[in-house]
């Protein structure tokens, strides 16, 4: 069976096997982002983390919406907010209305200060908590090792919060004016406009719903995400959204025999799983816009990356060579993100090697998070940038000191271990850079 399946992703993966046409080779193309998808979704641990965003959901999802209205009551807009609402439940049938009603009932509560200081404020904490796993779960995706700093996290994740219900109600209203407008009435009166408008419509849901996972895929996750790649993903997960929100009102519907058992339980039930879906669409399209953008990881998926001790001392020194040679001449600053970019390794393989450098003072992170050295380039030998990533200083290696080496295999470390320092010892970073720019016009 083993065999079989290895053939099968041989063909899947490789356009080039013998024997294959080439007008099947588009077909394997989209073939092997289906087969990615479904094999994480099954082996994986996107279900896991959508549960956990269910269970985060039940606790932020009333501050969070009690948050935007307060946000446009200035604006008095507040009631355009709850047909949303309204159309997010809408899958859920008369249950929908029922706990929609129960929603707003709770969000009044919270905006007449039922709960107190104390208790706002921990309702403050649960909206922040949700983006904050969000974003933990869009990073564990796209193989991002760090996530925003707190500086950013606050700054970035409250424009979110103040601006999207802005933007929500301010396109409320243009779709409110166009609608009454004479031109518009005009068409509706004609025939082939009345049926393009009639459609337009029953695509607007679609396209809002679009709009915004467009925005997610591109904003949530900490690193560069192409505009192109996340409208794609974007569009197939507003697509999958309402197919979903179609196909589990038909469920809703059949399942009378559920509410029979569960009573009054069988809302809080629909709505978990209604919810469960949701996020589960939400990171399968941020799956989707991953592998867009990196193909090269179609096959291996997203299993662990962890780089040999060989790579990781080579990425050590390049770190510390662009570091410090755009440090003293006044270039661009690196970031984590940028140089997994230069460098063409995952940010969540680098991230460790950047870690056990900091760890040692090799390098510090600014308050926007670039990577400066930690001290003067002239004073770091090129030995202590290998010995920072071969003793593990980021805490995520644990060194056994209680181990029984055999003698002669320690003499033979020791002597190797001598050597490096012998030849490494005494150049320093700043030796470094100026020999290897001294050399970069000779190689060319």
């Amino acid at each position: 069976m083993l065999r079989y399946w290895q053939t099968f992703e041989a063909v899947l993966f490789d356009p080039r096997h013998p024997g294959l046409a080439r007008s099947v080779v588009p077909v394997l193309v989209v073939l092997r982002y289906v087969y990615a998808i479904a094999r994480d979704l099954i082996v994986g641990d996107l279900n896991m983390r959508a549960m956990s965003l269910v269970y985060t959901t039940l606790l932020s999802i009333v501050p969070l919406i009690a948050f935007c209205f307060s946000i446009v009551k200035g604006l008095g807009f507040e009631h355009d907010l709850e047909p949303l609402i309204y159309q997010f439940f809408e899958p859920l049938g008369d249950r929908g209305v029922e706990l929609t009603a129960r929603v707003i009932g709770f969000v009044d509560h919270v905006q007449g200060g039922v709960l107190g200081s104390l208790g706002l404020a921990f309702l403050v904490w649960t909206v922040i908590s949700v983006i904050q796993k969000v974003e933990e779960s869009f990073n564990h995706i796209w193989h991002v090792e760090r996530a925003r700093s707190l500086a950013r996290r606050l700054s970035e994740y409250l424009s979110v919060l103040v601006a999207g219900p802005i933007l929500i109600v301010v396109g409320l209203g243009l779709i409110a004016s166009i609608s009454t407008h004479s031109l518009l009435l005009w068409l509706e009166s004609r025939p082939p406009f009345a049926a393009l408008l009639q459609m337009s419509g029953r695509l607007a849901p679609w396209l809002v719903v679009a709009a915004g996972f467009t925005f997610l895929y591109s904003f949530v996750p900490n690193t560069r995400v192409r505009l192109k790649y996340a409208l794609a993903a974007g569009v197939a997960a507003g697509a999958a959204w309402v197919a979903a929100s179609l196909g589990f009102a038909q469920l809703v519907a059949y399942s009378t025999r559920m509410m029979a058992i569960y009573a009054s339980f069988a809302i809080v039930l629909l709505a978990l799983m209604w919810v469960w879906v949701n996020w589960l669409i939400l990171l399968t399209g941020a799956l989707l816009a991953f592998y867009l953008q990196n193909p090269q990881y179609l096959r291996s998926g997203q299993r662990e990356v962890i780089p040999t001790a060989r790579l990781s001392e080579r990425l050590a020194l390049s770190v510390m060579y662009l570091v410090a040679r755009s440090f003293t001449s006044g270039e661009r600053r690196w970031t984590v993100e940028t140089l997994s970019e230069t460098l063409a390794v995952p940010s969540i393989a680098l991230g460790p090697v950047v870690d056990a450098l900091e760890a040692a003072g090799l390098v510090e992170s600014t308050e926007h998070e670039a990577l400066i050295p930690g001290r003067d380039p002239s004073g770091i030998m090129l030995d202590s940038v290998l010995t920072a990533v071969r003793e593990g200083k980021s805490g995520r290696a644990v060194a056994l000191r209680h181990a029984q080496l055999v003698g002669p295999a320690e003499a033979l470390c020791d002597r190797m271990d001598a050597a490096i320092r012998e030849q490494l010892g005494r150049i320093s970073l700043r030796e470094f850079i100026a020999t290897a720019d001294d050399a970069a016009p000779r190689a060319g």
